[in-house]
């Protein structure tokens, strides 16, 4: 008889293979943003190049995650998981050799479309081994495998750019992902936790229309200061590096090692969000305040600092104000899989966690083209760079006010289970 007020035996091991597996698909991401002074050097790349070179890994990202979600909603996820880790690592090694402008987007692109998946499959998996009061702390140690991916990975990244090449970082990553393969076939395993059907029909597990998911306001809104957080986040892993040597001129070895600041602050954010929604959750807040509020209004305070980067005396001040403004609404990234979970019936739930992340990491393929046009059409680079985090101080104060009127769970979860209808017999429903 399986307890669904516990998590499964062995579920904080899987939790943490799950943390290693986000650990190195964030130090993929963060490599070209923080070996851009090199690249932008070795292959002449003006800022606008640059920017689509960021860009570029998040082409196939949300259109792999929503296919892969459909994939996982009949497939196991021991499976997925494996596939990704494989891509991942073989598409660095090319990177050793001879590399053109159009061969690194190429490599890019396939990259992003291995790691699309990523964050949703994971949580997906680990959602098979938690009950859903219990989703909190996991979904936020799931979700710091960014965090620890960044603060690991970037000293011992930028001490291979500056004492060898930026090439051999690549080839460090590739690596990495082949050693976590290993680890998860031999310890890899399948959660069997079913969550309770959607509308409580008969104890049968029962499905949405997608057109009523996909227009439920508390996901819609979720989707929006999530959006306005990865387009600071998109920044983060392509222009954060560049900012500090180019705008304001740190050397490569300070200014890369200063990289891991805003993933350091993001943690401590991320942990605490998770751990103080989950508290507030188990003790009878809704969901409305214990997982909307919460995240919406730290979104909000990061649009109210964010403006005021360009105004601060001092390189250490600009930096502080940075941090804090871009970092301070990560919070979101914990609850925004919570409340799509608690509004989606698990037979669905691979396919709407996936299509959510694909909305929110859109940001993505804007953020840094769009940073590259501002700086290379800017008065000065640090004009054009100070610019663009007022663009995104604006995006942050939009997205979290519409999340903090429309995230309702409890209410859009009444009306989604009026809808509900029985699987067929024929469906096939996977644990």
């Amino acid at each position: 008889m399986i307890d669904h007020q516990r998590p499964l035996k062995g579920a904080w091991g899987i939790t943490g293979l799950l943390l290693l597996f986000m650990l190195v698909n964030f130090a993929d991401k963060v490599v070209v943003g923080l070996a851009a002074r090199p690249i932008m050097a070795d292959l002449k790349l003006t800022p606008e190049q640059f920017g689509l070179l960021g860009s570029s890994f998040f082409f196939l990202f949300a259109i792999s995650a929503i296919v892969v979600g459909f994939i996982t909603n009949r497939v196991q996820t021991r499976h997925t998981l494996l596939v990704m880790a494989i891509i991942w690592s073989l598409v660095q090694f090319p990177m050793l050799g001879t590399v053109t402008f159009e061969m690194l987007i190429a490599c890019r692109i396939v990259l992003g479309a291995g790691e699309g998946p990523a964050a949703p499959v994971a949580l997906h998996a680990v959602y098979k081994w938690f009950p859903d009061q219990l989703r909190g702390l996991p979904t936020a140690v799931i979700s710091q495998g960014s965090a620890l991916g960044v603060i690991i990975a970037v000293p011992t990244l930028n001490w291979i750019i500056v004492n060898y090449s930026w090439h051999w970082a690549f080839g460090a990553l590739g690596i990495a992902g082949l050693a976590w393969t290993v680890l998860w076939l031999i310890f890899g395993r399948e959660g069997t936790l079913v969550d309770q059907p959607a509308a409580g029909a008969a104890g049968r597990v029962e499905r949405v229309p997608y057109r009523y998911l996909l227009t439920c306001p508390s996901i819609l809104a979720t989707c929006a200061a999530g959006f306005a957080s990865y387009w600071g986040l998109a920044l983060g892993l392509t222009w954060f590096t560049a900012y500090l040597v180019d705008g304001l001129r740190y050397s490569q070895t300070v200014g890369g090692n200063l990289t891991i600041l805003p993933w350091i602050f993001g943690m401590c954010v991320v942990l605490g969000g998770g751990a103080i929604s989950q508290r507030l959750k188990k003790a009878g807040v809704s969901s409305r305040h214990s997982r909307g509020t919460l995240a919406a209004a730290t979104v909000m305070l990061g649009g109210c600092i964010l403006p005021f980067v360009g105004s601060m005396p001092t390189p250490g001040l600009k930096v502080a104000f940075l941090v804090v403004g871009a970092a301070i609404g990560s919070t979101i990234y914990v609850v925004t899989p919570m409340i799509v979970s608690e509004l989606t019936p698990q037979p669905q739930r691979a396919a709407m966690l996936a299509i959510t992340t694909s909305i929110i990491t859109l940001a993505g393929v804007i953020a840094p083209f769009a940073m590259g046009f501002v700086i290379q059409h800017a008065p000065s680079p640090l004009a054009g760079y100070e610019r663009s985090y007022v663009i995104l101080g604006c995006l942050l104060l939009a997205g979290g006010i519409i999340g903090l009127l429309f995230i309702r769970p409890e209410a859009d979860r009444a009306r989604l289970a009026a809808r509900a209808a029985p699987l067929p017999p024929a469906m096939p429903v996977r644990a």
